[in-house]
């Protein structure tokens, strides 16, 4: 199966270079090239960085303004997905959402450090394969909180430049 490969051009501290795995999560793949496709991804933030476990972020504007889209099925074990067997270790892209399994849209985290308690409770989906050093810089920001809501927060927005699709 091929494996897309996409670039993640995060201003001021590089670029991540991540390998899909459609095998593992279909419906996550499609949707996440999607939106790569229609530039969403262009110009949000990492609006959520903890050092030593992951680096969130494609939901959220500089000026902290939530951008959405439609949900889609989370696919991973808790779920009912039993062919998503990735772990979330070093690298890891996986999805975010809510309580709700289903909630997942175009909030993603890079893992920063392996995380197995995460394993089987969120759709991984791909494979950061060159920036480690990127993750790391990224890991090792300023943070505080934003209003009474949001922990984690750069002090100074981490901003996703672009996103493309190298290869499908």
């Amino acid at each position: 199966m091929n494996h897309p490969v996409i670039k993640i051009h995060v201003k001021n501290f590089g670029t991540m270079t991540a390998e899909l795995y459609p095998e593992m999560a279909p419906l996550t793949v499609a949707n996440f090239l999607s939106l790569i496709e229609k530039k969403f991804f262009d110009g949000l933030i990492f609006h959520r960085v903890i050092r030593g476990f992951m680096l969130q972020g494609g939901g959220y504007t500089t000026d902290m303004e939530h951008k959405e889209c439609d949900a889609i099925k989370g696919e991973f074990a808790m779920n009912g997905c039993r062919t998503n067997t990735l772990k979330h270790t070093r690298g890891v892209l996986s999805m975010a959402r809510t309580s709700d399994p289903n909630s997942a849209s175009s909030q993603f985290f890079v893992m920063h450090e392996n995380a197995p308690h995460l394993d089987g409770q969120y759709a991984g989906f791909g494979k950061v394969i060159e920036g480690d050093d990127v993750i790391d810089k990224i890991a090792a920001v300023e943070t505080g909180n934003y209003g009474w809501y949001m922990q984690d927060v750069p002090v100074d927005a981490v901003v996703i430049e672009t996103m493309e699709i190298v290869s499908e």
